[in-house]
């Protein structure tokens, strides 16, 4: 028996299968929506009538973000050797490709991105895959440095209060 999510899926990839088969550009028919389309990429179009079908638009956008972003950006990952998610080289195309993916899809249905389903989803993403990598965290400076550091304007300020004394008592304030 099929269930509501696999009902999702399956008019997920029927909208995907169209835009792939599709060879009309979206400027050229118009596109009308009571609720408004984006029309920045390719395939706002096939985006925004999967979800005129299949309201509300934030589910929507869920059910998209999942089959069209988040299932490639994974299959990815998974094919390549977990040693390898910490070489930034090796996963910025596929990250920057799904990141891209989701703010198409969020500018398309006129979803405000980033929002807290993108967020939430990228937190998730790096306690998945990079929650083992070395992080280069800044660490604070030797002691030395520290009191050097603090130490210098510190000691400028009586120098600086004895000079503007000095100034004033010469009396024409010029010079």
């Amino acid at each position: 028996m099929f269930t509501f999510s696999d009902m999702k899926g399956a008019l997920v990839f029927f909208a995907v299968l169209l835009s792939v088969l599709s060879d009309v550009i979206p400027e050229e028919r118009g596109f009308s929506s009571g609720l408004g389309c984006g029309n920045k990429y390719v395939n706002c179009e096939q985006y925004c009538e999967v979800c005129e079908a299949y309201p509300p638009r934030t589910e929507c956008y869920a059910t998209l973000f999942k089959e069209t972003c988040y299932s490639h950006f994974v299959g990815g990952m998974e094919s390549l050797n977990n040693t390898d998610w910490c070489n930034w080289n090796n996963v910025k195309r596929m990250y920057n490709t799904f990141t891209m993916c989701t703010e198409e899809i969020a500018e398309c249905l006129l979803i405000p991105w980033p929002n807290r389903m993108v967020e939430n989803e990228f937190v998730n993403i790096h306690s998945r895959f990079f929650r083992d990598c070395p992080n280069e965290a800044l660490s604070d400076p030797p002691p030395s440095i520290v009191f050097a550091l603090v130490m210098t304007p510190i000691c400028l300020i009586p120098i600086m209060v004895v000079l503007v004394v000095l100034k004033t008592k010469n009396g024409d304030g010029s010079s």
